[in-house]
């Protein structure tokens, strides 16, 4: 079943405050021993009171406190998530209504590889980790080195320009030396006539 705008907003609505409203549900006198953990049981004792659900007592699940069937599993944004494990995955995602979130035994050299992939992609990554600090870093090397070669860049016509300076000094100069010499030359070919 496919949702239109309006309703998907409405609904994604509904299930933030339905969320908000949900009570933590414990499992019967975790608060009371320490060796009975925090995670949901369902109580099924014959004269249990949460299972009588008793006024004073801490609510049982059930089937109330869902969510809206046609936003139900999507992330807060209203997208569907979609596991990845490699970059391939990535192919069957659809930037508009779909975000990835990259499998948690994923290690940092591949899950920079999706990353980058997923960017090229415009599709949207909930959980990057330190992979975008690391792309970050990089592209701010490659800014560096780019700037620096462009400054190397702007200086190497000047160091042209210096370059013909000299250039048009020494001829300069060498001309200036040739025609004392040739005044010289002349003066001994007068001398010898």
């Amino acid at each position: 079943m496919t949702v239109n705008g309006a309703d998907k907003k409405r609904l994604m609505k509904l299930k933030k405050k339905m969320s908000q409203k949900r009570p933590k549900f414990r499992r019967f006198e975790s608060w009371r021993f320490v060796r009975i953990k925090d995670h949901w049981r369902k109580p099924k004792g014959i004269d249990n009171h949460m299972r009588l659900n008793l006024r004073g007592w801490p609510k049982v699940v059930n089937v109330g406190y869902r969510s809206p069937k046609l936003v139900r599993y999507l992330h807060p944004s209203g997208n569907e998530e979609v596991a990845v494990h490699n970059v391939g995955d990535l192919a069957i995602i659809d930037p508009e209504t779909q975000v990835a979130r990259i499998g948690g035994s994923v290690g940092t050299k591949k899950r920079i590889n999706i990353v980058r992939e997923a960017d090229l992609r415009s599709i949207r990554v909930l959980n990057p980790g330190k992979a975008r600090k690391i792309l970050l870093e990089e592209s701010e090397e490659e800014d560096l080195i780019a700037e620096e070669a462009s400054e190397a860049d702007e200086e190497e016509p000047l160091k042209e320009s210096e370059e013909d300076d000299l250039i048009a000094e020494k001829v300069s100069e060498a001309n200036e030396e040739e025609s004392p010499e040739e005044a010289e030359d002349a003066e001994m070919e007068e001398d010898v006539q």
